[in-house]
């Protein structure tokens, strides 16, 4: 099936029932209709249905169809159980983003950073941190590390672009899984500087280790966010 065709699909309802054409908590039209809208094989609707059950946008109903359960939420969202680009969250989100590159350099990661992150002593990373800006205030502090090796000719304006899409669409590597862990911690004097947070002592940390196609290890990051602006939103499944 093209990959392309279900994406699209995909996509398109996304969009619907973020604009809540398909309101919650209505049904999805049903398959037939979905395959004369979209012109496309019944196969290739429900992939398109099963990305979205896998985002938490909807929830198949035995004999009824797809139950619309996505619910728009007041505060800036960002998803734990999917990995995509801060360019990617802030559109999701109808955001003006902005990222400026605060620290760029090529290090060796010591013993202390090698146990930190996941990296072998003595690997060469590059060390990234960047401000992200939406609508006008310093909300996140990105402090990446990327494996040279898998990620070659990193520059300070690709970081301020978008690394995520020079390591796919210029390097031509698969980003697969990330492995992640959240906690709340004391504002740095770093923080304090850099972000605008409104006169919190603390920040929402996000750690991320992110592995290629082939279970390498090519990132290490933590993400420090302004507490109240946003909500960290994924979907969870019962398993019996």
């Amino acid at each position: 099936m093209p990959k392309a065709k279900f994406e699209g699909i995909y996509r398109s309802i996304k969009k619907k029932i973020e604009a809540q054409e398909y309101a919650y908590p209505s049904l999805l039209p049903s398959e037939n209709t979905l395959i004369m809208e979209y012109d496309c094989s019944r196969n290739t609707v429900r992939r398109a249905l099963s990305e979205l059950m896998a985002d938490g946008y909807v929830q198949p109903i035995h004999g009824k169809g797809a139950r619309v359960i996505y619910r728009p939420v007041g505060k800036t969202t960002f998803l734990i159980g999917g990995i995509e680009t801060f360019q990617e969250t802030a559109r999701r989100n109808h955001l003006h983003a902005v990222t400026r590159v605060v620290a760029f350099d090529l290090i060796t990661a010591d013993e202390r950073l090698a146990a930190l992150s996941g990296f072998a002593p003595g690997d060469a990373l590059w060390a990234v941190q960047r401000v992200r800006y939406l609508d006008g205030k310093a909300l996140i502090l990105d402090v990446n590390y990327f494996l040279q090796d898998l990620v070659p000719a990193l520059t300070a304006d690709i970081a301020e672009r978008s690394i995520y899409e020079y390591i796919e669409n210029v390097l031509g590597m698969q980003i697969i899984t990330s492995k992640r862990k959240m906690t709340v911690e004391h504002a740095t004097s770093r923080d304090e500087r850099l972000l605008d947070l409104d006169g919190y002592d603390c920040v929402a940390v996000v750690t991320n280790q992110t592995f290629n196609a082939d279970g390498l290890l090519f990132e290490y990051t933590q993400s420090r966010h302004q507490p109240d602006y946003f909500c960290f939103q994924d979907t969870a499944t019962r398993r019996k």
